[in-house]
């Protein structure tokens, strides 16, 4: 299980292709909640880079925001098609019903925005869509926002991998930085929120 955990180790054992899998699986099937996405992406993009990178950075981002486009798009199709039942599912119960009920308040709250929000959100990326789906959120506007939401991570955190990576305070707090990365792009969320209230 560990080495499932260690993102050094996926990439290096399962190379571009590995990266593809783990991603589809995470935003893709509930089953992929607990795999490292986002230290995953930064640390793929460290390794686009030194003497024997496991491949050229542009390559990487296509293969990433593809990855994460069609693992949303699977886990939207699951939730339109099964329903209520896939969060009831030994997945879902491994989930936890705490865990889908944030990303629950996190939909009702935002509504579409949440697809991109949710992105940068372990385990709420994973169920998000199934919700999407099971709300009966247009599928054009899913595709949409999941687009957004795909060339924002699967984009970002690489970049930031192979052009910061070599720092060894960004490297070992990656989630501590996509954390803030969160909480700053939520501001803006958090005042119209606010700013709604104060008008009812």
């Amino acid at each position: 299980m560990n080495s499932l955990l260690d993102p050094s180790h996926l990439i290096t054992t399962f190379g571009l292709l590995g990266v593809a899998a783990i991603l589809f699986a995470e935003t893709g099937i509930l089953i992929g909640f607990f795999l490292p996405g986002d230290s995953l992406l930064f640390i793929a993009g460290l390794m686009t880079g030194g003497n024997n990178p496991i491949a050229p950075l542009w390559l990487l981002l296509i293969v990433t925001v593809v990855a994460a486009f069609a693992g949303d798009q699977v886990g939207y199709q699951i939730g339109k098609s099964a329903g209520p039942a896939v969060l009831r599912s030994k997945a879902g119960h491994m989930i936890g019903e705490v865990r889908i009920n944030k990303a629950r308040d996190y939909f009702d709250k935002y509504g579409a925005r949440t697809v991109i929000i949710a992105r940068f959100i372990p385990v709420v990326r994973t169920v998000v869509p199934v919700l999407a789906g099971i709300n009966e959120m247009p599928r054009t506007t899913f595709i949409r926002w999941n687009l957004i939401g795909a060339l924002a991570w699967g984009t970002l955190l690489p970049i930031a991998g192979h052009f910061l990576g070599e720092i060894s305070f960004i490297r070992d707090h990656v989630d501590l930085i996509v954390l803030g990365i969160i909480a700053v792009s939520l501001v803006p969320v958090v005042l119209q929120f606010f700013a709604a209230k104060k008008m009812v």
